[in-house]
């Protein structure tokens, strides 16, 4: 009877780890078809963004669906930085890694889209740029 006592938290874990598994490849699929076509889509844990027809779009996972937060224009694409995620309106250094959002600037106005890795939203930047340039 211990024996099998023992054996119950480990059961309980690999439950949990299997839900937690199918939680993300339904997460991983709903991005999958919000995102088909798109020329250019990211998903990590500040949810999910997607380049198509010019229009960058962005949505975060809310009760097991994307909802969409906002979208850009990127052929009015006058800038973009990065900036610390919750530090009001520091930039983000070079060196500095994890989670910041990438501010676009354009058309009279600015919108925040977040990143878990600077190093991703650093090669967003420069792929954004060039698209912009491309629309021009």
């Amino acid at each position: 009877m211990i024996h099998g006592l023992l054996w119950l938290p480990l059961l309980l874990v690999f439950v949990l780890l299997t839900a937690l598994g199918w939680l993300e490849r339904r997460r991983q699929q709903l991005f999958r078809d919000w995102a088909e076509g798109a020329e250019l889509a990211k998903l990590d844990s500040c949810g999910g963004a997607k380049l198509k027809g010019g229009i960058l779009s962005w949505s975060a996972f809310e009760a097991g669906q994307l909802v969409e937060k906002d979208e850009f224009a990127v052929k009015t694409l006058e800038c973009a930085e990065l900036l610390a995620l919750r530090s009001g309106e520091a930039p983000l250094t070079d060196e500095a890694h994890g989670a910041c959002r990438l501010r676009l600037v354009g058309g009279g106005l600015h919108k925040d889209l977040p990143f878990a890795d600077a190093e991703r939203a650093r090669v967003w930047i420069d792929q954004l740029m060039a698209r912009a340039r491309c629309d021009l």
